[in-house]
């Protein structure tokens, strides 16, 4: 009796087990969704997370790229606006109300963008997908083309739009006249502009304790993109192709050549963009250089030094950048600091 007690308790002890393994094998059936069905959702709502499409978010508070949503690091504009600003007129702006911007090495007809590589992460190309004209722009005049890295970017007028990084917040403008060749660009692609044509675009920013004029000296002779003009107090100095004296300043290194004069200090000093060797008189074309500056445009080297002009000159012969902050300096036609007579 004891025998078939212990036989009938064994067999109840498999048939429990037998049970709660059948009931296991059902409930990770049972979590197991058809295909097509939640499981599905799940990886959709991760694809669906926001892709830009106009957010700034993709760049951080010092305009560093902290994202980049496309091979060539763009990010879509959203729907575009038009903000009237105070300086510049109207501007085109991002679905955020951040400046929208054009390059002057850049091309309208046919459109081609010229901003690649360390160029594109300071001005980061709008793409075309995801943006839509909004209040104000006229959608025949967006377009796109084709960037080296095959993705697409946006155009107004033909000219390719970009953004500036070291724009931080909506309404920003620091973009504007960098390098002497980017613009806050309007809404026909044309360049932005409210002032009279020659007017600085930075009204307020024009120094208040400038020295009186000098006699004006005759701009630069035949064309020249570079000469030497003789100035009143200080003899022969270097002049762009506007008869403008253009200035080193003593911060910055000769090798490596480059610039140290970055963002409000190149609003007031300007950099001088690059010139043709050929194209110049009275300075020995051996002196003349180019150097890139760290938004990609070129800048004007003379003996090995970067050169820029001063917004505080108003006419051609004015020096009144000379000797500012002891830092500034006219050259000479040897590419030396003056010393004047």
């Amino acid at each position: 009796m004891l025998t078939k007690r212990y036989g009938l308790v064994g067999l109840c002890v498999l048939l429990v087990g037998l049970l709660v393994m059948a009931l296991m094998g059902s409930m990770s059936s049972s979590a197991k969704t058809p295909s097509g069905s939640d499981t599905g959702q799940l990886v959709g709502a991760q694809d669906a997370a926001p892709a830009g499409s106009g957010s700034y978010g993709a760049y951080d508070s010092n305009g560093g790229a902290s994202a980049s949503p496309s091979a060539g690091g763009g990010q879509a504009g959203g729907a575009l606006t038009v903000r009237n600003d105070a300086k510049l007129g109207m501007v085109v702006t991002d679905g955020q109300g951040f400046t929208l911007y054009r390059f002057d090495k850049d091309t309208a007809k046919p459109p081609m963008s010229n901003c690649n590589d360390g160029c594109a992460k300071t001005w980061p190309p709008v793409t075309k997908e995801g943006t839509t004209a909004g209040s104000g722009i006229d959608a025949g005049a967006i377009g796109e083309v084709t960037r080296a890295d095959g993705s697409k970017q946006l155009t107004l007028g033909g000219w390719p739009v970009y953004r500036y990084a070291q724009d931080t917040a909506a309404g920003d403008t620091k973009g504007q006249g960098v390098g002497g060749v980017w613009f806050a660009v309007a809404p026909d692609g044309k360049k932005a502009a409210a002032s009279a044509p020659g007017a600085s675009a930075y009204p307020s920013e024009m120094p208040t304790d400038a020295a009186p004029t000098s006699q004006p000296a005759q701009p630069a002779p035949g064309g020249a993109q570079v000469s030497v003009a003789t100035q009143p107090q200080l003899g022969p100095i270097v002049v762009d192709a506007q008869g403008m004296t253009l200035y080193q300043y003593a911060k910055d290194p000769s090798w490596p050549m480059r610039s140290l004069c970055e963002g409000q200090c190149a609003m007031t000093w300007k950099p001088a963009p690059a010139v043709d060797p050929t194209q110049v008189k009275g300075v020995n074309p051996k002196l003349i250089g180019k150097m890139q500056r760290s938004d990609g445009t070129w800048q004007l080297s003379v003996n090995c030094k970067p050169v820029y002009t001063y917004t505080g000159d108003k006419a051609p012969g004015d020096a009144n950048g000379n000797g500012k902050d002891n830092l500034w300096s006219a050259i000479n036609p040897t590419g030396k600091p003056v010393t004047g007579k």
